[in-house]
């Protein structure tokens, strides 16, 4: 309570709060702005009984089931910064430019990640929207003319880039990550209905607990408070690998001579490979679903086959925690190169001690980050399944762990404590 009354006497700290506040809730007012021709209610039964688009609408804050200008969320301009981050690395020309190119350098790249948002935008409204359409018929959406298909994209389009432009501005205030914050507060604003809905579920007809929903709801408590712990210390868990710098002469003085750490996470790759298992995994459901009612018998039947095998839920379940550990090593393999790593600690006249610098030292990096991503590629997979292993205790659907939302949740919070912790060092540094 303290450091909280010490945060608001700061006088700039507490307006930059504030005015994050007002832009995360201009953000919730573009999420309930909707676009006509859609009938929500169906459209929300239809989200609640699909999980690819309940992701969807989860990071979008709710955008998707409101059919509003936001309904993509910031995820076209993810997935365009995870596609100049791969480009980066398969295009030399856009590598050096990131590395060598200073700020202006990140400038560039964060201004052909902005143009290339764009394209993505109408591509997946577009592909989102037939989908929707497919897959929930016409009790979803109504046909669609030419003119309305053009107002529509034109205003997800608009409301993406809204998005994007008003995620920087909350960015340079250096209070956390302004995309970040926008699906934090569209997780945190769906809260109060997912409280609602499940205390209903929960309730009898009289309008009170029972004694065995009673017992539900304090197991789902103690389990929710035991996975934040957990998300909370394997998010901060990392491994010090100790570096020490030679001590050189230059001129008449002499540099060096320290000895530090290169902190090594146990979870460098977030979230990510959770949004890029769960997307794979869809994929072929979706795909099947298109087929399902074709007139060739054994195209057919492959559809069928397709899709009672991905509607079981223990082969999806395992197939979901092992895409989910094969894609934190990928993307924790592109976030993070040994070689680099060594090669920069070299030139910096520095060594792990033990080790020669250079190929042994980037050896090494390679062996420990293999055995913690290990553990941190369980974990996320773990937290991608925990719904299923939930459902296959309680044996009910009545009350389930989001283990995706709570994780962007924490990591969130973490994240902006840091920062603001940061810079009340920083102000008592300058006025000592």
């Amino acid at each position: 309570m303290s450091k909280l009354l010490q945060i608001w006497k700061t006088k700039d700290l507490r307006n930059k709060i504030l005015i994050i506040a007002l832009l995360l809730v201009a953000t919730r007012i573009l999420a309930n702005i909707p676009i006509p021709g859609i009938e929500l209610s169906n459209l929300r039964t239809l989200l609640n009984s699909n999980q690819l688009f309940g992701l969807f609408n989860i990071f979008s804050g709710g955008g998707l089931s409101n059919f509003s200008v936001t309904m993509l969320g910031v995820g076209p301009y993810i997935t365009a910064s995870i596609i100049m981050q791969l480009l980066t690395i398969i295009i030399p020309k856009l590598g050096e430019l990131q590395k060598e190119g200073g700020e202006a350098g990140r400038a560039k790249i964060n201004q052909y990640t902005r143009l290339m948002t764009v394209p993505l935008t109408a591509i997946q409204a577009y592909g989102t929207i037939i989908l929707l359409t497919r897959t929930g018929g016409s009790t979803v959406l109504a046909n669609f003319s030419g003119f309305q298909w053009f107002v529509t994209l034109l205003a997800i389009v608009a409301g993406t880039m809204v998005l994007m432009w008003l995620g920087e501005v909350i960015t340079e205030y250096k209070i956390g990550n302004g995309i970040s914050l926008i699906i934090f507060a569209g997780i945190v604003a769906q809260l109060p209905v997912a409280v609602q809905q499940g205390y209903v579920n929960l309730t009898t007809s009289s309008g009170s607990l029972s004694g065995t929903s009673l017992v539900t709801a304090v197991g789902f408590l103690a389990v929710a408070v035991v996975v934040i712990g957990g998300i909370v210390a394997i998010t901060e868990a990392q491994r010090n690998i100790p570096v020490s710098y030679a001590k050189r002469v230059r001129g008449n003085k002499l540099y060096g001579g320290v000895n530090t750490h290169l902190p090594l996470r146990v979870n460098q790759a977030g979230v990510i490979p959770i949004i890029f298992a769960i997307s794979i995994l869809l994929f072929p459901g979706l795909i099947a679903n298109f087929f399902s009612a074709s007139k060739t018998a054994q195209i057919a039947a492959a559809a069928k086959a397709i899709n009672d095998f991905f509607q079981n839920q223990t082969y999806y379940g395992i197939m979901y925690f092992l895409l989910v550990v094969a894609f934190t090593y990928f993307y924790t393999a592109i976030v993070f190169n040994p070689d680099e790593i060594s090669e920069n600690i070299q030139k910096q006249g520095g060594f792990v001690p033990g080790l020669r610098p250079g190929r042994q030292t980037a050896e090494f990096l390679y062996k420990v980050l293999n055995r913690i991503t290990l553990a941190g590629a369980i974990f996320l997979g773990l937290i991608a399944v925990l719904p299923y292993i939930i459902q296959s205790f309680t044996k009910t659907q009545t009350l389930t762990l989001g283990g995706t939302s709570i994780l962007i949740v924490v990591a969130v919070v973490i994240e902006v404590m840091k920062q603001v912790e940061a810079q009340m060092v920083m102000r008592d540094y300058e006025n000592f």
